[in-house]
């Protein structure tokens, strides 16, 4: 079973890492901060000015460890390829699958069926919890998601899959702030707007989705499989389709779930954001450091998977999905099992 290990999340601007024996260095303003061993660590996220030494970037890429760079507000910029493991047949076998039309289609409605019955879940479990009201907006928000779930062994081309997605997604999205007990007001969502961010809860939610995007690319990666190469999302030049495809099921379960406990703590607060000319948001430093300890800690948290049985740390659950998919365009699997969470 593959050892679950901490992504490394560097921050402060002016930072410098370097290589130190078989160590990561930490330096700020030629100041040494932190030694940390490279085997304790997956892989390294930094976000805006934080220097690399090349000799670092040689050994996390020989030791198949991959090097994230971000904006300072948390937009993705590039990643680092490090060299392909597993077998090369594998990724013959997940190209052919995409192209054909007939097996494409039945991964994808697997795929957006794990979505959806997360989501119902997620509704579900906050309407115990709700008050006044919203209780019963969010079961029917859930009966609709439901419905929506039903028709997809109906759907018969792509569109149709995406458009059963898209349906249970306003579902979803319309009730979302009724998940929330803190600051509703402030963090209430009235659309999905990705880059830039309108409003806080839409910065949250693009930070969120792009650091488990990065954790779903690691996982396709060690794999084998071609994170670029997907299923349910379109194919693009630059576009790690396959990750989007693996981190649709776990939307609601890893980072969803986390915002709502953050902010229903009030562990994350307007305070966290700053407001820009031109009406857009960002989230500060210290709010970025808030909730990438909360996701850490919660990918450590143990899940009992639903088709091993097994008692798996949350963080690994991109990893499980992602060798059940291998295992499926290899022909071992009749189908690809999404992640169901209980």
């Amino acid at each position: 079973m593959r050892q679950l290990l901490n992504t490394l999340y560097i921050q402060t601007q002016g930072t410098y890492l370097h290589l130190d024996t078989d160590n990561i260095r930490v330096e700020v303003e030629r100041e040494r901060k932190a030694m940390i061993p490279l085997h304790h660590v997956e892989g390294v996220t930094v976000f805006g000015n934080v220097l690399l030494s090349p000799f670092l970037i040689h050994r996390l890429a020989r030791e198949h460890k991959p090097v994230t760079w971000l904006t300072e507000s948390g937009r993705f910029m590039a990643r680092t390829e490090t060299p392909i493991s597993g077998n090369v047949l594998l990724r013959v076998a997940q190209h052919g699958c995409a192209c054909d039309e007939k097996r494409t289609l039945e991964v994808a409605r697997y795929i957006a069926a794990g979505k959806l019955q997360n989501q119902k879940m997620m509704l579900m479990r906050s309407a115990r919890e709700a008050q006044s009201n919203d209780p019963l907006l969010l079961r029917q928000a859930a009966r609709d998601i439901n419905t929506q779930v039903a028709l997809l062994p109906l759907a018969q081309t792509m569109d149709e899959v995406r458009g059963i997605e898209g349906t249970a997604a306003r579902a979803y999205w319309e009730v979302f702030s009724l998940m929330l007990k803190a600051n509703r007001n402030f963090f209430r969502l009235t659309e999905r707007s990705r880059r830039p961010a309108r409003d806080a809860i839409n910065a949250t939610l693009n930070f969120v989705y792009t650091v488990l995007a990065n954790d779903c690319a690691s996982a396709c990666q060690s794999v084998g499989l071609d994170p670029q190469v997907g299923f349910l999302h379109a194919l693009r030049p630059g576009r790690n389709s396959l990750a989007l495809d693996l981190m649709e099921e776990l939307r609601p379960v890893v980072a969803d779930r986390a915002i709502v406990t953050l902010i229903n703590r009030q562990q994350l607060t307007p305070r966290d954001f700053v407001h820009h000319e031109g009406n857009t948001v960002t989230i500060r430093e210290d709010g970025r450091k808030l909730i990438l300890a909360h996701l850490s800690e919660r990918r450590k948290e143990e899940v009992t998977h639903p088709l091993t049985a097994r008692k798996t740390p949350l963080g690994l659950v991109p990893h499980v999905q992602a060798r059940l998919l291998a295992q499926h365009l290899r022909g071992d699997r009749p189908h690809y099992p999404p992640y169901l969470h209980r």
